[in-house]
């Protein structure tokens, strides 16, 4: 005989069927609800950690290292000493310089001094010349009045009309002119000659002073050029702080020869901080650059909350910059979720009062829908 249940276990069924259809329908309802007010609106990771651009201190000069002046963990400001190399070798070469520099400005000034020299020497020259040539003048004259007149005695000495004595006088004064006439056709020549040479030199000497001042002179330029650069190398044995920061990875020691480009520090401008958050690609649909964002730190806990925006989206994911990127186009592939690192700026009167140091795990919270900073706020569209 089958039993029947009573009407009181029935009801009481019932009664726990409808609680159990309220308990769903209430969690839906504050599911929906939590997912339309808060989860829809915030997107968040814990993959994120503090970061700033690190300041690399290297020298610009080789020497022997004088004295280090800082330590790890020292905090300094922009222009402060942190190392020094010794200077001997540095002073010897801007004394090198500036006495390379005196001897080219007297150098210098001889080639203006031989220009005013050279063009005395051509002016010379040029009056020798015409000396020379007045002379040719009068010695062709002569010649040419000894030759008639021996040409004339030749004629009349076949009549007895002068004596054999005369005719050889006559002789004597062509022999004489025509020597003379040699003798200055040679000098004209050679005036000619000293007045081209001295021509020529002047020429040579005024390349060397063509188109310049004895200050603007290129030898001068670049001799002040070399001394410049001596005294910036002796200005550079003092290695300063590019930038406000802690001293941090220290390797250089008193007494250590190092070379131009060694590494000797870094400085972290921690009051530069920034957060450099990795989200899932399906986290970042609706995510904006000026978005405001809310990040915690492990470092002070729930205690304190920073406020900042973010800033910009990477170009590529981290695999996409990988020094051996994947292979996405062998045959056993298998799909991984990439995430995309996103920047974040924290306020700065925040990160005073809470200072950061690098390489802090974070948690970041991005509100997606609110508006973001300015009307031509770039997205990843």
């Amino acid at each position: 005989m089958t039993e029947v249940a009573s009407p009181s276990r029935s009801q009481k069924r019932n009664k726990l069927l409808v609680a159990l259809g309220a308990v769903v329908l209430l969690s839906a309802g504050a599911t929906a609800t939590w997912w339309q007010l808060h989860g829809s609106r915030y997107v968040s990771t814990d993959n994120a950690y503090t970061a700033t651009e690190i300041a690399t201190v290297t020298p610009a000069v080789s020497g022997i290292v004088a004295e280090v002046l800082v330590q790890d963990t020292q905090s300094v400001k922009a222009g402060d000493v942190l190392v020094r190399i010794d200077q001997a070798d540095a002073r010897l070469a801007v004394a090198q310089a500036e006495a390379d520099l005196a001897r080219v400005q007297r150098q210098v000034a001889a080639y203006y001094a031989n220009d005013k020299t050279l063009a005395a020497q051509v002016a010379a020259a040029e009056a020798a010349e015409k000396t020379a040539r007045a002379q040719l003048s009068g010695a062709e004259s002569d010649f040419e009045r000894a030759r008639i007149d021996l040409e004339r005695r030749q004629a009349l000495v076949k009549s007895g009309s002068i004596s054999g004595d005369e005719l050889t006088r006559a002789e004597n004064a062509f022999a004489s002119a025509r020597a003379a006439l040699t003798a200055a056709n040679a000098a004209t020549s050679q005036t000619l000659a000293t007045r081209i040479g001295a021509q020529r030199s002047r020429e040579a000497n005024a390349v060397q002073i063509i188109n310049s001042t004895p200050d603007t002179h290129p030898e001068v330029l670049a001799a002040q050029v070399r001394l410049q650069q001596a005294q910036l190398d002796l200005e550079r044995t003092e290695i300063r702080a590019a930038v406000d920061g802690i001293v941090a990875n220290r390797s250089v020691q008193p007494g250590q020869r190092i070379q131009a480009g060694t590494s000797l520090l870094s400085i972290v401008p921690v009051q530069d901080m920034h957060v450099d958050a990795n989200f899932k690609e399906g986290q970042l649909e609706e995510v904006r650059i000026g978005q405001p964002v809310i990040v915690t730190s492990d470092l002070y806990g729930d205690s304190v909350t920073y406020h900042g925006v973010v800033e910009g989206l990477s170009a590529g994911s981290g695999s996409a910059f990988a020094t051996i990127p994947a292979q996405n186009a062998t045959g056993n592939w298998i799909k991984v979720v990439q995430r995309l690192p996103l920047r974040i700026r924290l306020d700065q009167a925040e990160l005073a009062e809470h200072p950061l140091r690098v390489g802090l795990s974070m948690e970041v919270t991005i509100d997606t829908h609110a508006k973001a900073d300015g009307d031509n706020a770039l997205t990843l569209r």
